[in-house]
């Protein structure tokens, strides 16, 4: 029993029983990281919550088609029956539709200001500005679409715009067709244009449920008719639109310095600096899957999300979608801390417990928790830089108190500081992250066996 005893002690003193033990706390500590994961997920949604709030309360995303005009008709057809004791019958049944007429040429313009809201320490950017909507009808070769069997009503033709919220317009700034006002009313009348929108971050979806807003069409006819709207509008994140025309222009801008162009179309001119950005799109009806005119039946329902085109307000620093990322990474940087004091005590010959190494990794956990908890206060660069500040300083200080002197102890410091200034390349470099991770992977191990290439690991179990 003795013997067995004596064997066991040695083994658990040996490079081979540490190798493992290291093995067990790396697994250990991913425990703590699923948390701080779930953490972060946990307050990206009580932000979204936040957003949200101040969202509704303003006027939502803008996202908006049209204008298009939907004139109402009737579609008589005779239904044959038989039976025997009637023979045939013939039942004459007349059917409601609408006949949807887009613009020749539309014109949108969109010029706005921008601020951001906060609600606690969650912040969105919001925009107000004006949205014009100009351009041209001519509904001749709709209107000679209407079958013999079929009948408009063109003096109960609308002007419909519809919108995702309309909760964001502020006033009807002008609204003329062909020189004589326009009286715009709430509601869409029940036509749907699109069916969703994706936001952002996927986290809620606009959808065009009666949003919008309508007006009685004076003495409409089959002549080319000039429009002109302009509308006081407001809302927040992001802009979309249809290309509802047969020629559709728009142009865009805001004095918001990191925008994302979004959506079918990219625009075809750009300029972007720090007061603000604006761009300009030219999309024919060539180049996108809407008609130029159509009929629908009572309901309405058209889904053209896919044609949608716009801009994001974008956020140059996505507190949350980083600190993600970083605990991604968080197993390669707990592993360099534990090799770097596991390699300092094979070569200074002193032995070091398995506690001041959980305690090293936890060290390293904590870090990710106060990058988290300080970004949500400051900008994320510089709570990074305050947090990889104080686990660098007490990794060191700590290694001095485990090892003979100040000139191994720095080198801690150095390995740590390496660590984190790799994974703030990572964190910065979206594109190239796997290339930068798996090179700081291999020279990792490519370093870790130049160290131990005339390392005698067997000594280390007798």
């Amino acid at each position: 029993m003795e013997t067995n005893n004596k064997s066991f002690k040695k083994f658990s003193q040996g490079y081979t029983f540490k190798i493992l033990l290291l093995i067990l706390l790396v697994l250990l500590l991913l425990i703590p990281l699923a948390m701080i994961r779930g953490l972060i997920n946990e307050r990206s949604r009580t932000a979204a919550s936040a957003e949200a709030g101040i969202m509704e309360a303003w006027g939502s995303e803008l996202v908006a088609a049209g204008p298009v005009i939907a004139v109402p008709g009737i579609r008589t057809e005779e239904i044959r029956t038989r039976t025997e004791r009637d023979g045939d019958k013939i039942d004459i049944v007349t059917k409601p539709f609408t006949l949807i007429i887009t613009p020749r040429e539309l014109v949108i313009g969109a010029d706005f200001k921008t601020e951001v809201r906060k609600r606690g320490i969650f912040s969105v950017p919001l925009f107000y500005g004006d949205l014009s909507l100009s351009g041209n009808f001519n509904p001749a070769q709709a209107l000679s679409s209407v079958l013999p069997n079929e009948e408009v009503f063109l003096s109960q033709a609308e002007l419909i715009i519809v919108l995702s919220s309309q909760k964001g317009i502020r006033r009807i700034e002008k609204a003329e067709w062909n020189g004589s006002s326009l009286f715009f009313q709430p509601g869409n009348q029940g036509f749907n244009i699109a069916s969703r929108v994706d936001s952002i971050s996927a986290r809620y979806t606009n959808k065009f449920s009666g949003s919008g807003i309508y007006a009685a069409l004076p003495e409409f006819s089959n002549n080319e008719t000039e429009f002109e709207i302009s509308i006081a509008i407001q809302g927040g994140q992001l802009v979309r639109f249809l290309p509802m025309g047969q020629d559709t222009g728009a142009v865009v801008s805001a004095d918001w310095a990191s925008p994302s162009f979004q959506g079918s179309f990219l625009p075809g001119s750009s300029s972007i600096s720090n007061d603000g950005f604006e761009a300009a799109w030219n999309i024919s009806y060539l180049s996108r899957d809407i008609p130029l005119h159509w009929k629908i039946e009572a309901d309405g329902g058209r889904d053209f999300s896919d044609s949608l085109f716009g801009v994001n307000f974008f956020r140059a620093v996505d507190t949350y979608s980083l600190n993600t990322r970083a605990v991604k990474y968080a197993i390669l940087f707990l592993i360099v801390p534990f090799l770097t004091l596991f390699l300092l005590e094979v070569f200074t010959k002193k032995k070091i417990h398995p506690v001041p190494y959980l305690l090293s990794g936890i060290a390293n956990v904590i870090f990710y928790l106060l990058v988290l908890s300080l970004s949500e206060q400051m900008t994320f660069y510089l709570a990074y830089l305050i947090a990889a500040l104080a686990v660098i300083i007490l990794l060191t200080l700590y290694s001095r108190a485990l090892l003979p002197s100040w000139k191994k102890s720095w080198y801690m410091g150095l390995v740590v500081t390496i660590s984190y200034v790799l994974l703030y390349a990572v964190l910065n470099a979206e594109s190239y992250a796997m290339l930068i991770g798996s090179i700081g992977a291999f020279t990792v191990v490519a370093l870790v066996m130049y160290l131990t290439r005339k390392l005698n690991w067997y000594s280390g179990d007798e």
